[in-house]
């Protein structure tokens, strides 16, 4: 059998760099490249190792079939930390709203809270 492991996360965006200046600002990414590929503009992130695409809608020829646009296999990506409570003060400074405040998922064990990112993005913050 294969093996496999996380390459990366594909987010559509309709403008890809104030999207990835977002990530910049409240997670300290660190944009890689920007390229104009596609017919538009694709930035590569880094977040603390993990890949992260963003790239307009479509493109000529589109990175994803228009068919299958919008995108709807993401539900959600989700972000580890070490102290939820200092995390979820820390964005909502910035001015990040969530849409799910701290809440336990296993009992003693991990918790989490949901914000929305640009273009409707659903992000997890999880502390176990």
């Amino acid at each position: 059998m294969s093996s496999y492991q996380f390459d990366h996360i594909h987010l559509n965006s309709p403008d890809p760099l104030k999207t990835a200046q977002f990530y910049e600002t409240m997670f300290s990414a660190r944009i890689v490249t920007t390229r104009q590929i596609y017919g538009g503009t694709v930035v590569r992130l880094d977040l603390d190792g993990q890949l992260a695409l963003i790239g307009p809608p479509v493109g000529s020829p589109p990175l994803v079939p228009a068919t299958l646009q919008p995108q709807f296999g993401l539900i959600h990506f989700g972000l580890r930390t070490d102290n939820l409570e200092k995390a979820v003060d820390e964005l909502k400074a910035k001015g990040v709203t969530f849409v799910q405040e701290i809440t336990p998922l296993t009992p003693g064990t991990s918790r989490i809270s949901y914000f929305r990112a640009p273009e409707g993005v659903l992000v997890e913050l999880q502390q176990y």
